[in-house]
Order: C-alpha cells, then structure tokens, then sequence
C-alpha cells in the first residue's frame, strides 16, 4: 500500500457561501417600491443584484460592529479595523473629505448605504465619464465586450472600480467606439457604397 504522503494531493474544496440572502417579508411594500426604483436608478437586471449588494454591505457593517465591540487599543481592531478602511478608501466607497473628525473611522463603515456601493458599479461609472449616454446602453457595450479597466478587458458590469483604476477606463483597442478599433458593419457598409448617405 502506498503511503499517505505519496498519495497526489486532490483539492477538493468549493466555496459554497451565499452571494445573495432573500428578503425575509417578499411582500413588504415599503421595499418592494424602493427596489424597483434603485433597478431603474441604476439599470439593474434583476432584484438579485440589488439583494447582492445588499448582503455584501451588510457583511462589512457586522465586521465593522464586531471591531466596534472591542477596545480601541486591541490589536485585532487596530489590524483588520485598518484593513477595512483601506479597502473602502480604495474603492472609494468613503473618502477623507466625506468623514468625520478629519481621518475615516470604523463607525464611517456603518453609514455605508447600497445606493453608496452601487454607484461604484462599473456601469454606473461608464455613464458619469461619458463613455454611454445611458445606464443600460452602458450595460450592453460592457456585455458585448467594448469596455476595459487598465489593459484588462473586462465584460461583468457589476464590477466594483476603484479610484485608482478609474482614469484607465476606456473602450478596447479592437471596439469600434475607440479611434484605433475597425470601423463597425454598418460604417463599412456605408463607406464601400461610396459615402454618407
């Protein structure tokens, strides 16, 4: 028999947590208004990408309540507190303008909104810099694969940017839209019959 140690290591391992938690109360009127007015705020498919955001941010606000409940000297709170800020710095979901006492603070993370994380959606993003006149034009020329952040296409337009990364959004270098890209269908077939017509 062979040894354990000799046996190849198989990783069997899949995430299976939630990304979206349902409403407790489907029929709640008060929300079932408000949801249908951030979907077309935002040109959202569905309900579940709304419930999606949702569930992310109540993720961050019980870690941030849970660091809360320490002491402001602990080092846990110190280390994954910081940790925190620096990623909602980054995405710009909190700024240093918009905070407190000069500095962001862990309770700054607790009046986080979903209207908050879905502006930073790249489909929001796209409309704000002028690359798509609309919410859901922004979302087909993203699907249809116009769009890139850096040098990396990128084609989910639920795709969280960050401050950084928002200077570098444009059209791919092979898209129609861009300068360099080919000209689409129907401008070739309207340059082979001769002109503008």
């Amino acid at each position: 028999w062979p040894r354990v140690g000799d046996m190849p290591k198989v990783s069997n391992h899949r995430n299976y947590s939630l990304t979206v938690v349902t409403p407790r109360r489907p029929f709640e009127k008060e929300r079932l208004d408000h949801e249908l007015k951030l979907l077309g705020e935002y040109g959202l498919r569905c309900k579940r990408e709304i419930w999606r955001v949702q569930l992310a941010l109540a993720k961050l606000r019980k870690a941030a309540r849970k660091l809360l409940t320490l002491d402001e000297a602990h080092p846990k709170r110190n280390f994954e507190g910081d940790a925190i800020l620096r990623r909602m710095l980054r995405y710009g979901l909190l700024s240093e303008a918009s905070v407190g006492e000069g500095r962001v603070r862990l309770d700054d993370v607790l009046s986080l909104t979903t209207q908050r994380l879905l502006e930073r959606r790249l489909q929001t993003v796209i409309v704000k810099m002028g690359l798509a006149k609309t919410l859901h034009e922004a979302r087909v020329r993203i699907l249809q694969r116009h769009i890139r952040v850096g040098k990396q296409l990128v084609n989910v337009p639920s795709f969280m940017v960050r401050t950084a990364s928002e200077p570098h959004i444009g059209f791919t270098h092979d898209s129609p839209f861009s300068s360099t890209g080919k000209k689409g269908r129907v401008a070739r077939k309207k340059a082979a019959s001769g002109g503008d017509e």
